[in-house]
């Protein structure tokens, strides 16, 4: 059986990002880290790919240099049980990072998470499609997610 991991391309932060991450995820932990050589392409010593682990969830973090760059294309969902997790991931990950619109945000590497409460995707969801819908134009005015903000949505007449 195969498995899917992700693979991510850094400039020079591969380790910086590894170590903050496991940092600010509960269920994370730093795997193996292996160096360049003599041989390159990376100065013999530094780090060339940073291991790590979140949640079960195997990622692998590559010095690889300026050629490119992460954008919005690919992001990571973080489905948070209740308001003070989605704070928390709000307010690590956003530090040297930028916030965007609809719980997304940029870290400081430039890499896109959402941070998105469960009780969204239950709201979201419900039969009452014109309550589904407040509640998705409600979100749609966010920066970070507000639980009772959507909820007071899905109430709304």
């Amino acid at each position: 059986m195969s498995k899917v991991s992700a693979f991510l391309w850094f400039d020079k932060e591969a380790e910086e990002a590894a170590n903050l991450y496991v940092s600010i995820f509960r269920n994370a932990k730093l795997g193996a880290v292996t160096r360049y050589g003599a041989e390159g392409p990376g100065p013999a010593g530094g780090v060339m790919t940073a291991q790590l682990e979140i949640d079960g969830y195997k990622f692998t973090l590559l010095n690889g240099g300026p050629l490119f760059k992460f954008n919005e294309s690919v992001s990571f969902v973080i489905e948070c049980a209740d308001q003070d997790e989605v704070d928390l991931y709000w307010s690590r990950l956003s530090e040297g990072g930028a916030p965007g619109n609809c719980g997304w945000i940029k870290d400081k590497f430039g890499l896109s998470w959402q941070i998105t409460p469960k009780r969204f995707y239950e709201l979201a969801n419900d039969p009452d499609r014109a309550k589904a819908g407040r509640v998705f134009g409600a979100m749609l005015k966010m920066t970070k997610m507000d639980i009772a903000a959507l909820e007071r949505a899905a109430m709304a007449a």
